[in-house]
Order: C-alpha cells, then sequence, then structure tokens
C-alpha cells in the first residue's frame, strides 16, 4: 500500500502494472519501514482495480491499480492503471479488505463497463493522470467518498492527508493486495497536483489511483489520487488534485444511463449469429471484429464461442470445455464455454490432419496460453523504470 506501512498503492508511479507477488526487501533493511501504515478496515469505498478475471476456478485476481468510489456507479482512479489494456480494456473492480493472496470474506468484484481517460492525460509527466470507470451494477450499501465544495478549504503545503490502497508495502512478510492507509504531509501544490512526504508512510506500487484524503474525521474530503512517486517509495508521492477535476467529473457523473438493450443474441447461438454492438451480446461479452471475419460476442481472453450450464470447474465441461465466468458473480455467472470450430489465424504446422482442431476449437491449453501471455506483459511492465517514478506501465 501507500508506503503506508502497508500497501498504499500509489506506487506505479509513472505506472501501475501489478505488483510483485514477492516484493523485494527495502533497501535499508528490514528495521527501516519504508511504507509504514496501518490495516484501513473502515474505508470501503477504497477499492481495487483488477484485470477481468475469466475462468472460475484457480485464477488469482491481478492487481493493477487502486480507485476510489464517488459515486454507487462509479470510481475515480489514475489514467495509466488503463495503459496495458486500454480504455475498451476488461476491467472489474474488488470491494473489501484484502484482494491477495485471494478475496477474503465479505470481499465482492463488480464489472467495469465503461472506462474513460482525462482527455489531457500526458503520460510521460503525469499531468492530468486520472480516470473514470462506470460500473456495471451500482453499489448501494456503501458511501462513496465525499468530492470537494465550494466551501472546503483547498490542500496546502505542511497538511496532513491519508492515503489509502493495495500495493506494495516493501515488507515480504505484507504482502500487496490488502487494503492499508498511512499518514503524509503535503510538500507542494501546484494548480492541478500536490507533493507529499512520508508522515511516517509513503506510497508505492499498487497505490496508483487510490483516494488521499484530508480533513477531520468523519468529514474527510477527496483532495487528490495517487499517481507517482520516487522508485524507492521512500520520499515523495505526487497526487492529482480531485477539486481541479471537476470539468471532467462532473459531466460523467451527470450521464444518463444508457437505454437497456431491445433484444441480445442468444447464449447458444454466438458463433453462428454475428453481432453489431455490445447491445446485441449477452450481459458481460463484447462485440469484437479481427479482420474481415464478422464480429463476434467474445468474453475477454476468450475466443469466440458458446455457452451452456452453470459450472463450479472445467471437469464439468467436457474435453474441449472450460468453466467460464460469464458475469462477475450470481449464480448462473460461471458458464461452461465451448469453443467455435473455426480455421486458425495464422494457420498452424499439422493443420491439414483430419485430427487437428482449429482456431476456436482450440482447447483449456489456449486459454492458459492467452492467460499467460497477458500476465507476461504485466510482468514486463512492472519491472521497466522511468526517471522520476516507480513503474512505467
Amino acid at each position: 500500500m501507500v508506503a503506508l506501512g502497508a500497501s498504499l498503492m500509489l506506487g506505479c508511479l509513472p505506472s501501475c502494472g501489478p505488483v510483485d507477488p514477492k516484493p523485494s526487501e527495502p533497501a535499508g533493511g528490514p528495521d527501516q519501514a519504508l511504507v509504514q501504515g496501518t490495516d484501513a478496515p473502515g474505508d470501503p469505498a477504497a477499492v481495487a482495480l483488477v484485470a477481468r478475471r475469466t475462468r472460475c476456478g484457480g485464477e488469482a485476481p491481478v492487481l493493477l491499480c487502486s480507485g476510489a468510489l464517488i459515486a454507487p456507479d462509479v470510481v475515480l482512479t489514475a489514467a495509466h492503471c488503463l495503459a496495458v489494456f486500454g480504455e475498451a480494456g476488461p476491467y472489474e473492480v474488488f470491494l473489501g479488505p484484502t484482494l491477495l493472496p485471494e478475496p477474503g470474506p465479505g470481499g465482492r468484484f463488480v464489472r467495469v463497463t465503461r472506462a474513460v481517460a482525462h482527455p489531457e492525460f500526458v503520460p510521460a509527466t503525469h499531468t492530468w493522470d486520472a480516470a473514470l470507470l462506470r460500473l456495471a451494477v451500482p453499489v448501494t450499501d456503501v458511501p462513496p467518498f465525499r468530492l470537494p465544495q465550494a466551501g472546503d478549504v483547498p490542500v496546502a503545503p505542511g497538511d496532513p492527508v491519508r492515503a489509502v490502497g493495495y500495493g506494495d508495502t516493501k515488507d515480504a512478510a505484507r504482502p500487496s493486495g490488502q487494503r492499508r492507509q498511512g499518514l503524509l504531509q503535503v510538500t507542494g501544490v501546484t494548480g492541478s497536483a500536490f507533493q507529499a512526504g512520508p508522515a511516517p508512510a509513503m506510497t508505492c506500487v499498487g497505490d496508483s489511483g487510490g483516494p488521499v484524503l484530508g480533513g477531520p474525521a468523519g468529514n474527510e474530503v477527496l483532495l487528490g489520487l495517487t499517481v507517482s512517486g520516487d522508485v524507492a517509495c521512500r520520499t515523495e508521492a505526487v497526487q492529482v488534485r480531485v477539486d481541479a477535476l471537476e470539468d471532467f467529473v462532473r459531466p460523467f457523473l451527470e450521464e444518463a444511463p444508457p437505454p437497456a438493450p431491445a433484444e441480445t443474441l442468444p447464449l447458444d447461438v454466438l458463433c453462428e449469429e454475428a453481432c453489431a454492438s455490445d447491445a446485441n451480446c449477452p450481459s458481460g461479452l463484447q462485440c469484437v471484429s479481427a479482420g474481415d471475419a464478422p464480429a463476434r460476442c467474445l468474453l475477454p481472453a476468450l475466443q469466440a464461442g458458446t455457452y451452456g450450464a452453470a459450472c463450479t470447474e472445467d471437469a464439468a465441461c467436457g474435453e474441449q470445455g472450460v468453466c467460464a465466468r460469464l458475469e462477475v458473480e450470481g449464480d448462473d455467472a460461471c458458464r461452461c464455454f465451448t469453443p467455435c470450430e473455426a480455421t486458425v489465424d495464422p494457420p498452424t504446422p499439422d493443420m491439414d490432419r483430419p485430427d487437428a482442431k482449429c482456431g476456436c476449437g482450440s482447447g483449456p491449453g489456449g486459454l492458459g496460453a492467452t492467460l499467460a501471455v497477458l500476465l507476461g506483459l504485466f510482468w514486463r511492465q512492472s519491472h521497466r523504470r522511468i526517471p522520476g517514478g516507480r513503474f512505467r506501465a
């Protein structure tokens, strides 16, 4: 988490790729707590941004960043958190104190239906490093963070602030993926951002997009979002000012909900019927086209296929099927996925054999390979350093 002792997720300054599951020991040794923080059970509106899960068993969540719930169906996070998958990528948010190594009791996931980065975001400098996420289902039992209002005192040098996140703690005994908090002190303020130093906490990898709060207990206001910091998570954290984001945030909050889809394609005809837009697809699927082929309703990270009976494990879905997470939660969320029989693109050796399975006909191993590639992208990104920041996405 943030340098808060625990894992405030600021990190990822320049960008926030998944955090190393085995963080290295702080350069100063085990007696120097670089990110001194504590658990944050009282901050349910602080959420984790994760890559959308595809399998219904044995798939650990991939932590991308932290975020702040600012309306029942809206989360504010850092724009660089979308760098790997882009605005149209597959995302979920997690609400709960423990995401890793596996989601703890009381935790839940909510699918993201739309992601929008600030139009003036500059990745190299983290200027206007903010993004908004629309949730598929409103979160009605968690009070959102309070946004700055006209009567609130602006953040100023010397102010104490409290950061919350799920990031790296720089302590192998306290892994990332736990919601934690820590105190910092503002050291400088500009029109769109502010800097803070340890007091004694410091944000770190995985805390990007997490809330930075100020004001009296019981009436705290969301002052900023963690977006950057020094590579060692020792001395400096950079936050985007939320009060400077009003022109970006307000229109999104006031958007009318999209009209309900008229009629969607049945789950059992998705190999035969093309789609024109996401509205044609059953809930949780996206309309995707590849080259000149007809667009199909797909689950992110899976090829085209159909969905059948509810399941809990791959063994229930036959030789070619897998138990896929069609929707985030619910009795029918996990369905047996059967890939379409299609040609391979690009062709692979020996595909002219009569017993060869093609394209979407590949079995569970193909899915595993796809996920491995995605995780590989995250891993490579998490180890790419850039001057003045932590990690680059």
